[in-house]
């Protein structure tokens, strides 16, 4: 019940995100989408994955939209800090979210770990995570930056989300339903 009960104040905190995304013809608060997505895409991954890491994939993005990638620098220094301030944001409110919904302190604490990216390549569950953070960028919003950025930049960002991910991830990723675009792209970049 609580499970339950936490996955539905993260959603509902994610429907406020005043950014919206039309998918399949229906309009969806952005955060509220990305999530659904990240807990579609954990159940393929990894059937069995426990509690802690369905928590941390549908709460990855909670309330995004609070700290505004342009309330930072827009250089590179600009977008990690504010990488790390969006960490600490979506940890504190999973830790609000999953406190009140009467989880104990161990199950929190495993939540944040993986939610500030701690132990990447070394523990399992941030690991999965991380890969499914991938799969699911590459899925559905890879075309659209795409589209924004020059081949040379989107070469350059999947070298970049390769080296995050597990060979178990690789595997996920080559199985995807890339655009001809994508495709070229990705197979550019891993050549």
């Amino acid at each position: 019940m609580r499970y339950q009960n936490a996955i539905a104040k993260f959603d509902e905190a994610n429907k406020k995100d005043p950014n919206k995304e039309v998918f399949n013809g229906e309009t969806y608060a952005k955060e509220y989408i990305y999530g659904v997505r990240m807990t579609d895409r954990l159940e393929v991954f990894m059937p069995d994955a426990p509690e802690s890491l369905k928590l941390a994939a549908r709460c990855q993005h909670i309330c995004r939209w609070e700290i505004p990638r342009d309330s930072y620098p827009m250089d590179r220094p600009g977008y990690l800090t504010w990488r790390n301030e969006l960490k600490k944001l979506h940890a504190q409110k999973a830790e609000e979210i999953l406190s009140s919904v009467g989880y104990e302190q161990e199950v929190i604490e495993e939540v944040k770990m993986m939610l500030l990216k701690k132990q990447l390549k070394k523990n399992e569950l941030t690991q999965a995570l991380e890969d499914v953070i991938c799969l699911v960028f590459l899925e559905f919003y890879f075309d659209g930056f795409a589209a924004k950025h020059s081949e040379e930049k989107m070469v350059d960002i999947v070298q970049k989300t390769w080296g995050k991910m597990s060979e178990k991830g690789h595997e996920a990723a080559m199985q995807l339903p890339f655009s001809a675009t994508g495709l070229a792209i990705v197979q550019k970049a891993l050549a």
